[in-house]
């Protein structure tokens, strides 16, 4: 299992918060570090990882546990 440094929880948030959020989050973020994401919104299976390619980011593990979306992203060192 992928060891997170920060957790951002967008449970309830809709398309295109949990980007937004996670956006913000990663920019705080330092280089090599890791973010957990949590996200309820279904679109959330394609916007993360599309959103952690075009960034650059390193879409770590993603998995799906009682309707939440778990994603760790890795910022780049």
């Amino acid at each position: 299992m992928v060891e997170a440094d920060e957790v951002l929880d967008c449970s309830g948030l809709v398309c295109p918060m949990p980007v937004l959020k996670s956006k913000q989050a990663m920019q705080k973020l330092a280089p090599g570090k890791v973010l957990k994401i949590i996200s309820t919104d279904k679109g959330s299976k394609n916007d993360i990882p599309a959103w952690a390619k075009q960034m650059g980011f390193e879409l770590l593990e993603m998995s799906e546990e009682d309707g939440k979306f778990i994603f760790y992203v890795k910022k780049p060192a």
